[in-house]
């Protein structure tokens, strides 16, 4: 199976604390992914280093079927390679309606004069309408961000960073705070998108992983303790020992 993110032996330390410890996974092109663990295993470390927040110590991080390092590269080039990373907390524009989200994050020229003179087309409209679709936003277009469900905003901020047609989705907590419904819907949104590129869920929530139904990748103290199959490491002694057994 080939590879779209291969981290190798990535270590890093903030004063002492070995944040992130002979790191080693890969990631498949078109594959989902959960990262759970306790907390301070690294999970959040480990995605500032993908995106070029953090510079490791030592290891190496490739990237795409040519194995770019990433770590030559500066966050905006990271970003234009195609990682996109969602945080905890929505970012929108709560000014602007979903719509307006939608047409500022699509992938298009980025210079001062084409920024100024971008009229909308017809195509990105209609991208637009198929992401809003896909988010489950589309009878909400026309509606101020601000006025939508915290559930809402996260689902908009995934469109938004689905826009750019990222090619690694990095995720962080997507179920916190949400309903049941917007759980489930949150679900099927991310199931979905992993079908045509890789994504990664960062999750305290056990019962939001076992609904991904996907490879499970346990961090602890910064290494990998175990992976596979959520029932296959929660099994796990090992893991029953660090995670379970608070």
């Amino acid at each position: 199976m080939s590879t779209l993110l291969e981290v190798s032996g990535v270590s890093v330390t903030f004063d002492g604390f070995r944040a992130i410890n002979n790191l080693s996974f890969n990631i498949g092109p078109a594959e989902l992914r959960a990262i759970i663990g306790p907390n301070g295993a690294g999970k959040t470390t480990f995605m500032d280093i993908v995106t070029g927040k953090t510079k490791p110590d030592e290891g190496r991080v490739l990237w795409g079927e040519k194995n770019v390092s990433l770590l030559k590269m500066s966050e905006a080039q990271i970003a234009q390679a195609g990682i996109g990373r969602k945080f905890q907390r929505p970012t929108v524009f709560e000014d602007q309606s979903v719509e307006d989200n939608l047409l500022m994050a699509l992938a298009r020229p980025r210079g001062p004069l084409s920024v100024l003179f971008w009229r909308a087309s017809q195509k990105a409209l209609s991208r637009v309408r198929e992401l809003a679709e896909e988010i489950g936003l589309a009878d909400q277009l026309s509606r101020k961000s601000g006025e939508l469900s915290h559930g809402q905003k996260q689902w908009l901020e995934i469109g938004m960073l689905l826009a750019q047609e990222p090619k690694l989705l990095l995720v962080d907590e997507p179920a916190a705070g949400m309903t049941p419904e917007e759980r489930e819907h949150t679900t099927s949104l991310l199931v979905e998108a992993a079908k045509t590129r890789a994504v990664v869920v960062v999750e305290h929530d056990m019962e939001f992983v076992r609904r991904l139904n996907c490879k499970v990748t346990v961090l602890h103290e910064g290494s990998v303790l175990a992976e596979g199959k959520l029932d296959h490491v929660t099994a796990n002694q090992k893991v029953i020992d660090v995670y379970l057994g608070r």
